[in-house]
């Protein structure tokens, strides 16, 4: 008793820790990039999200993790969380989103940026004319059009070759099911 007494006395006791900002874990990220020479994957999510858990199950599958390991350094940034889970979420997540216009696309939302912090390509499939404003998220993909944006995203930020591009593919076609 007068252990737990004594525990909650102590300053900052029995109060959890607010999540790092979003520029914070993204200093971190591109830090380990440049060192890795890696680019770093950035996907938006929350704790309530099924897709968002499809998506981290897919990229953390064994038959897949190191394609992914190998080439991205992998975040997280929490938004949209449940009316008493807001304490969840990384501070300027939510503006950091609006910035690259996922704000109207559903969650998960994914970036891909250089070890810079340039924006290498995002989770939208966009027609020929489109710009940053056009586009449908794939989120976790799923369909066959879905995968193959996915999949040429990949190609185009990464070292993957077709072999494993190809499993890939396979494996985030199977999230349709």
């Amino acid at each position: 008793m007068f252990l737990l007494v004594g525990y909650l006395l102590l300053p900052g006791a029995g109060r959890t820790q607010s999540p790092p900002s979003a520029d914070a874990v993204l200093k971190e990220a591109y830090s380990i990039a440049a060192n890795e020479k890696k680019n770093v994957f950035v996907i938006f999510h929350a704790s309530w999200c099924g897709w968002c858990h499809k998506m981290d199950a897919a990229i953390n599958d064994d038959s897949v993790k190191r394609f992914f390991t190998d080439n991205y350094v992998i975040r997280h940034l929490v938004v949209y969380e449940s009316k008493g889970k807001e304490n969840l979420e990384n501070p300027g997540a939510q503006e950091m989103l609006r910035k690259y216009k996922g704000d109207a696309q559903g969650i998960p939302y994914w970036l891909v940026f250089d070890k810079n912090g340039k924006l290498l390509a995002d989770s939208k499939m966009r027609p020929e004319d489109g710009g940053l404003e056009t586009g449908d998220n794939t989120g976790c993909p799923a369909s066959e059009k879905e995968v193959a944006h996915f999949v040429k995203v990949l190609k185009e930020t990464s070292s993957l070759k077709d072999a494993g591009l190809s499993i890939i593919e396979k494996r985030f076609r199977e999230n349709e099911k």
